[in-house]
């Protein structure tokens, strides 16, 4: 949500502007931490245009890196803060992240810290991201922290761009092969059966299915286009509620063969993220609150959010974190081993990256293994056509022999 405040800023100045939060209350508590004393905050409702695009919708993971690195030397460099800012903008290329970056300096300009301001883009720029900038501002170290922030950004980017070039070419031969289908059954298959008919005489079982499917989708072409948009349509808006998303989040652990994949991906994030947050002085309780939202499967969430509890309790994160069959013994023994020697970013990053090759290995394993069943798959599709047209000629041309 997003609210509008008026609030005095450390030099009792009157400062006015928006700030975005789940709720009231956060965002109270970003205004505070900002040192700003609150005169009045009031939700703001987003207009039409702002639902349809809001900031950051289409910035990559690609500019935040070069963004993050860019400013992380600037500011290095000793360059103020606002100046630093115009000069990435002035050298954009993605108009997308250039309208963000105005936003920034205006927000800056209004007297608000670089951490308050970009929490008005979480499209962009996410909790984890917030709360390391904040922390380098908080210790003078926010040149370090930038740095940090883009050397696990490139690794979650170089790990997203593994999985998803690696099933670009299943999808593609997939969808492609279901597009000629849909062709041939709606323009070349009609006359090959309509040959078939004119024949008469008794067709094989291969033949009258193959004549119902084509006169079907001849017929009603409009129905399988509209049924098959219809189904996306529900089932993408079957995720975003309660019960869909945890259905879906649940399957994409449980289902043979991807299982592997998806719990090793959900892994490597909470160890990364972790990581990140423990090495950029994140209290443990609020850094296991942050990976909670941001691992992306609810069933992982709620194990995360509940060991934060257990922790807040009095017990270790390995302790919290056990028992739970998403999370195998080798996190919870590495975890317990950072915890005794006091190295725990260092354990999880190496956990991290553990898992990040496990992710790669196994999608190049699956890659491997789609490429044939393709084919097979192909092969028996088209072994299915040639029956259905070739054994009634075959047939006809024994009984005239």
């Amino acid at each position: 949500m997003k609210f509008y405040y008026q609030a005095k800023n450390k030099d009792n100045v009157v400062k006015r502007g928006t700030v975005v939060a789940v709720d009231q209350q956060k965002a109270e508590s970003l205004l505070t931490e900002n040192s700003m004393v609150i005169i009045s905050l009031e939700p703001q409702e987003e207009n039409i245009l702002e639902r349809i695009n809001p900031f950051g919708k289409s910035v990559s993971s690609k500019d935040v890196v070069l963004f993050s690195r860019q400013l992380a030397t600037l500011i290095g460099a000793q360059v103020p803060i606002l100046q630093a800012l115009r000069i990435l903008q002035s050298q954009l290329s993605s108009k997308q992240l250039e309208a963000v970056i105005q936003d920034l300096i205006a927000s800056i300009e209004n007297g608000e810290s670089l951490s308050l301001a970009l929490t008005k883009h979480p499209n962009v720029f996410g909790n984890v991201y917030v709360s390391l900038v904040k922390s380098g501002e908080i210790s003078g170290t926010l040149n370090k922290s930038l740095n940090y922030l883009a050397d696990q950004l490139e690794k979650d980017y170089a790990l997203q761009s593994k999985v998803r070039s690696a099933l670009t070419y299943p999808v593609f031969i997939v969808v492609t092969l279901f597009a000629v289908a849909l062709l041939m059954f709606k323009f070349v298959l009609p006359n090959l059966t309509s040959v078939l008919l004119e024949q008469g005489g008794e067709l094989p079982t291969v033949s009258k299915i193959l004549i119902a499917i084509t006169n079907f989708i001849n017929g009603y072409w409009w129905l399988v286009l509209l049924v098959i948009g219809g189904g996306v349509v529900f089932l993408k808006f079957y995720i975003t509620t309660p019960n869909g998303r945890y259905l879906f989040d649940k399957l994409k652990i449980s289902t043979p063969i991807i299982s592997g994949i998806f719990e090793r991906i959900y892994l490597a994030r909470f160890s990364r993220n972790l990581s990140t947050l423990v090495a950029g002085g994140i209290p443990i309780i609020q850094a296991l609150q942050m990976i909670s939202e941001i691992i992306n499967n609810v069933i992982y969430r709620d194990i995360v959010m509940k060991a934060s509890e257990q922790l807040a309790n009095g017990r270790s994160i390995s302790d919290s974190l056990q028992g739970n069959p998403e999370f195998p013994p080798l996190v919870t023994q590495m975890v317990r081993v950072g915890e005794e020697t006091g190295q725990l970013d260092d354990i999880l990053s190496k956990l991290a990256n553990f898992y990040e090759k496990e992710v790669d290995d196994r999608v190049s394993i699956l890659t491997t293994l789609l490429e044939p069943l393709i084919m097979i798959l192909l092969g028996v599709g088209v072994g299915a056509l040639i029956a259905g047209v070739l054994l009634p000629i075959y047939n006809l041309a024994s009984s005239i022999g």
